[in-house]
């Protein structure tokens, strides 16, 4: 069973409504052992936005990533904008060689730093609660890439 790193925003309602369902379907999901959300992970005890709070949220995140089997990145693009925070993780994912496995159910397309190092591509938040964690079934991305 693998560990899984969350990666993905919640600035808004939208975002947070996604991430919701993508958390629902790893929890249903046999080959998951654990994951770590950083949404579930907020340091309450540190005041948002000061630099105290700033280097705790990066250290506790970047362990937890570091820590993980998998990363799974929600690529909720606002036309062809991405949460920098979730291109960050997928980036450092990829320079720790951690597979990413992206979601992407809104329309559009995605970035080429995303598209190429993508493991798997999963459109159907739904589908992530039969993703084979153990054997990692890998697909490309068919949509446009800019």
């Amino acid at each position: 069973m693998k560990h899984i790193y969350l990666a993905g925003p919640f600035f808004s309602d939208e975002q947070i409504d996604r991430l919701e369902r993508v958390e629902a379907a790893l929890e249903k999901n046999p080959t998951v052992a654990s994951f770590f959300s950083p949404f579930r992970h907020q340091y309450p005890e540190y005041e948002f936005g000061t630099k105290e709070w700033a280097e705790v949220v990066f250290k506790g995140d970047r362990s937890s990533l570091e820590a993980a089997d998998v990363a799974v990145a929600i690529m909720d693009y606002d036309e062809h904008h991405v949460d920098p925070g979730t291109a960050w993780e997928v980036g450092f994912a990829g320079a720790t060689n951690k597979p990413v496995i992206v979601i992407k159910e809104k329309e559009g397309g995605i970035n080429i730093m995303i598209s190429v190092p993508g493991h798997a591509f999963v459109t159907d938040i739904n589908d992530l609660a039969t993703y084979d964690f153990e054997m990692m079934p890998e697909n490309e991305w068919n949509g446009e890439i800019f």
